[in-house]
């Protein structure tokens, strides 16, 4: 569960950015703004998307910092 908590951080304040951006930029294209569980519905939909493309590629190129990371973690617990 802890491990999950940074994720979780960095998903509400992508969320926030996603917000403040659309809304910088809506208004020049003719749009509206979007509210924050809109936002937050954008961002889950791009993280469900981006993120296995992320793990593809990353499994093609066989990273190894994602690996070594791993390692360093399991050594410690």
């Amino acid at each position: 569960m802890i491990r999950g908590l940074p994720a979780a951080g960095l998903f509400f304040f992508s969320a926030w950015l996603t917000m403040i951006f659309w809304g910088i930029i809506a208004p020049d294209l003719g749009g509206r703004t979007i509210s924050y569980p809109m936002a937050m519905l954008i961002t889950i939909a791009l993280w469900l998307v981006v993120s296995p493309l992320f793990l593809i590629i990353a499994r093609q190129r066989n990273f190894t910092l994602i690996r070594w990371n791993a390692d360093r973690y399991n050594d410690q617990c």
